[in-house]
């Protein structure tokens, strides 16, 4: 049974137009438990994109206790042109991920 992983979008601060600085959090749990350490990227379907996105996991960042995104200029790109981003500050809106397979993810806005 598919289970959806809650992730929140997630900027560095800048929001730029351009789409850079902008990913999804993943809660520390969720990342255990979905994510493999093996894995150097996972493959995202962004709703209304026609190719995968890539995402590098491959890195500290992803793997500590603090931060987890999963960053990319074509998730930024994506969360613009969908209207998500940018957010009302403290509000970042809430997405969902569903494994389709192996390291790649469905990404789902409701």
């Amino acid at each position: 049974m598919n289970r959806d992983i809650i992730v929140t979008a997630w900027n560095n601060g800048q929001h730029h137009a351009s789409g850079a600085g902008y990913g999804f959090k993943v809660s520390l749990k969720d990342r255990d438990k979905h994510f493999e350490r093996g894995w150097k990227t996972v493959a995202l379907k962004l709703p209304g994109v026609e190719h995968l996105v890539h995402v590098n996991i491959e890195k500290h960042s992803f793997w500590n206790t603090s931060c987890r995104e999963l960053i990319s200029l074509e998730i930024g790109k994506w969360l613009l042109r969908a209207s998500l981003a940018p957010w009302p500050k403290g509000s970042p809106p809430k997405l969902a991920l569903r494994a389709t397979r192996s390291g790649e993810f469905e990404v789902r806005t409701s």
